[in-house]
Formats: C-alpha cells, structure tokens, sequence
C-alpha cells in the first residue's frame, strides 16, 4: 500500500492521467486508482481535488444519463489540463530519476 504521504504528491497527476484515458465520473476515478494498486482512495479525497481541477480550468464536466441510477458528473480534460498533466510526467519522471539515482536503484 502507498503511504498516504506519498499519495498526495501523485493524485492530482494521476486523476489527470485518468481522465485523459476516457471521459469518467468520480467513483470510477477511485476504482480505476484501485486497479492500478493506489488503495482505497475515499470520495472525500477525490472529489475536492475534482473540484480543484475543475475551478483551475484543467477539466470540464458534463451530466449524463446513467443506466443504473441518476445523472453521473463525467469529467473531461480541458487543454489545460492536457499542460498540466505534461508538467506532471516530466517533473514525476525527473523526481523518480533524483531517488533512483540516491537510492542506486537500478531501472
């Protein structure tokens, strides 16, 4: 399990790749994060950083239809966003090279 220490650090880029992937609504973000071995991240943690996003321009959303229930908020990246989400990958790839190369881990 990630520490949750570590995690705040790599959300906001991830739910970004995320949405890059497909438009999604929340609860798939934290199943997706799940899948990908982040944990159980709770909907008090992902919506707020939605809403973040959202309010800086980097996503969009709209309502749509859903077969099980009520209207799902997908959520869209805006070309913002797309920026955002480059500066993460370079600075993300630079931090894992700087411990790497303190740890002497071998990629």
């Amino acid at each position: 399990m990630i520490s949750s220490q570590m995690l705040k650090g790599v959300l906001e880029g991830s739910i970004l790749a995320i949405i890059q992937q497909k438009e999604v609504y929340g609860y798939e973000i934290s199943q997706t994060l799940k899948g990908y071995g982040f944990g159980e991240i709770s909907e008090g943690t992902i919506y707020p950083l939605l809403l973040r996003l959202e309010k800086n321009g980097c996503l969009t959303s709209v309502y749509s239809e859903s077969k099980q229930g009520p209207k799902r908020k997908y959520y869209l990246l805006t070309e913002k966003g797309k920026q955002e989400l480059e500066e993460f990958q370079i600075n993300f790839q630079e931090m894992v090279k700087a411990v790497f190369d303190l740890l002497e881990i071998k990629k």
